[in-house]
């Protein structure tokens, strides 16, 4: 399910910068969290052979090489004469087992296949995560852009406003009042206008924390591109995507079902255990502390072994007890999850979808307040405005084009959000993305 929520309108634009999907491979490459939990898959994977290796039987080999000396002192007529000898003795044991009956192992062997089901899930919420990471910082870069932008056209606007209010002033047409009221809005500006620039510059390094990289330009958004809303637009179809599929719960159904082999796998301490055993063993000796001569032994032997657990201190029961538990609160964990990650597809469903109707708002505003910009200087220059209404106008302009971009941002970087809440996030979503920038 990939539903296409960007309708682009292509423009004949330059090409420039980095695009979204560039900087999204520097992460893949770059990204310590992203490496971290695919090393974790790795390490996860592994758990599946283990506990296989529980179940499969097992040889050993082992050897030895020793070299005693002797010394013999007599104590009494009788006894016989001192004497010293060396002894040496080498020897090899080839031993093999293969278990029978150990319900404990063939529990754990079904929890190794749930631990590998836990840490695929584990990855597959930080491949989305990254997308969203990755979406996010980028755009916060654009939007830190094109504020610090339009600050700076705001500021050379209120310059040319604080230059017709002087000239004003010197020919008698304005007060002093008009030549102040821009003087502090051009002061202001240059505020605004730091402000600005330390801003992009902090974003511009959380996106080098991502990449490992700065970039001298990112591709913008195309200057007309419209959102479409959520496919399906039901919100309970998304909640219930999310509920079912959602990385984050498919981790914790994984580790809700590994809770619960530990309670069985505990219960299973009291059962006995039945392994087939064999031995083959080889012995040389030169001589030993009785005997002066040596002599070479083999030894085979093969069988069945039986254990059973009799009394342990409590402990069997005790373990017992804390599984139980254990099974109890990864189950309440699990359905904490299900509430979560509803509640995430329900704020990101509604944020795409008010994003948009605040799109469509703020490009009539825009609409509105050029005209009323325009309306404001005709009526300052026939002396029915003042300075102040048309800096109002002006500031106006330059917060609604701001709002309006922050807004196209957020809404796309929330589609993100709600296709990863609901497990359904892929690459080919970022590249959509992507494919709405400049060309």
């Amino acid at each position: 399910m990939r539903p296409a929520f960007l309708v682009l309108a292509f423009l004949a634009l330059p090409a420039r910068g980095e695009d979204l999907l560039q900087v999204y491979r520097d992460a893949q490459r770059y990204d310590a969290q992203y490496a971290a939990a695919r090393h974790a898959l790795a390490a996860g994977l592994e758990r599946l052979p283990q506990g296989r290796a529980l179940v499969l039987p097992s040889l050993n080999l082992s050897a030895n090489a020793t070299n005693t000396r002797i010394e013999t002192e007599p104590n009494s007529n009788v006894s016989p004469p001192r004497s010293t000898r060396d002894a040496r003795a080498y020897g090899y044991a080839l031993s093999f087992s293969q278990p029978i009956f150990r319900r404990q192992n063939f529990i754990q062997y079904d929890q190794a296949e749930w631990q590998v089901k836990q840490a695929e899930a584990v990855f597959g919420q930080a491949g989305q995560d990254l997308v969203v990471r990755v979406a996010q910082a980028y755009f916060d870069v654009l939007g830190a852009q094109d504020t610090l932008a339009l600050v700076q056209a705001q500021k050379t606007a209120i310059a040319e406003q604080l230059a017709q209010a002087k000239r004003n002033f010197e020919v008698g047409t304005a007060t002093i009042t008009d030549t102040h009221e821009a003087q502090a809005r051009f002061d202001l500006a240059a505020a605004q206008e730091i402000a600005a620039q330390n801003d992009l510059d902090n974003r511009k390094r959380a996106l080098q924390q991502l990449t490992g990289k700065e970039y001298a330009a990112l591709k913008p958004l195309r200057a007309k591109v419209s959102l479409s809303p959520p496919n399906p637009a039901d919100m309970q179809n998304w909640v219930d995507l999310a509920e079912k599929q959602s990385f984050t719960v498919q981790a914790q159904e994984a580790v809700a079902e590994i809770a619960a082999l530990e309670a069985k796998r505990a219960a299973a301490g009291h059962l006995p255990t039945l392994d087939f055993v064999a031995s083959y063993g080889y012995t040389s000796q030169t001589a030993t502390s009785i005997f002066a001569t040596g002599n070479n032994v083999t030894t085979g032997s093969f069988g069945v072994q039986l254990g059973l657990p009799l009394y342990a201190g409590g402990a069997i029961s005790s373990r017992e007890r804390e599984a139980a538990a254990n099974r109890e609160r990864s189950r309440e964990e699990l359905e904490n999850a299900r509430r979560s990650t509803a509640l995430s597809a329900r704020q990101s469903y509604l944020a795409v979808i008010n994003g948009i109707a605040q799109v469509g708002a703020l490009e009539q505003a825009l609409v509105s307040s050029q005209s009323a910009l325009d309306s404001n200087r005709l009526g300052y220059e026939v002396g029915v405005r003042i300075n102040i209404d048309v800096l109002n106008a002006q500031q106006q302009l330059f917060a609604t084009r701001r709002d309006l971009a922050l807004a196209r941002y957020n809404t796309i970087t929330s589609h993100l959000r709600l296709k990863s809440a609901a497990g359904a996030l892929r690459e080919e979503d970022l590249a959509e993305v992507n494919r709405a920038l400049e060309p």
